[in-house]
């Protein structure tokens, strides 16, 4: 077995565990099969997650780190218009989808416990706060309103995710629909 820094090993795994995800779905995905998939022990895996739900977030952050990144640099080379930033905005959300289709089945493997549910929902919070962020030089909206509408957009994005992995719309239409509603909802 290979030596590597704890970081470095906690990236392999992570990179197993998202094999493991891509093969069975969120829920073949546990401590000992990511173990296997890895060819590490599992007191290494343990060490590094501790639990199931510590695996499914680690692995939920690191995909959320990407699309993140994905969307600023995104919006950074994007012109200074309201209808180019939606249009970025809503491209960039739907490559992360398809370059990432994993992320949904996480996303629903990490509802229902307490821990993971709260730390899925700062994450989600952050994304609001990006958006809102770039949306505000376009909007007349007090930042608080502005901020609800970016959880129903990110909302009505999740919805549109889901037709798309499971095939209903293709990617440009997705991110047509998710442009026409942003550019709707930044005006009283």
């Amino acid at each position: 077995m290979i030596r590597l820094s704890k970081d470095a090993r906690r990236e392999q795994l992570l990179d197993a565990a998202l094999g493991v995800v891509r093969r069975r779905g969120a829920d073949g995905l546990t401590l000992v099969t990511l173990a296997e998939a890895a060819g590490v022990s599992r007191p290494i895996v343990y060490d590094h997650f501790g639990t199931r739900a510590g695996l499914l977030l680690a692995l939920y952050r690191q995909l959320d780190e990407h699309h993140r990144t994905a969307l600023d640099k995104a919006l950074a080379a994007a012109d200074p218009t309201v209808a180019a930033t939606a249009r970025v905005m809503s491209t960039a959300y739907f490559a992360c989808v398809t370059d990432l289709p994993e992320s949904g089945a996480l996303s629903a493997a990490l509802k229902g416990n307490p821990e993971t549910e709260a730390a899925q929902q700062a994450l989600d919070a952050e994304y609001v706060g990006t958006m809102a962020r770039a949306l505000t030089p376009y909007s007349s909206l007090p930042l608080a309103t502005l901020r609800l509408r970016c959880i129903g957009l990110l909302g009505a994005a999740e919805a549109l995710a889901a037709e798309l992995t499971s095939g209903r719309t293709t990617a440009a239409d997705a991110s047509a629909a998710l442009t026409g509603l942003i550019l709707g909802d930044l005006t009283d």
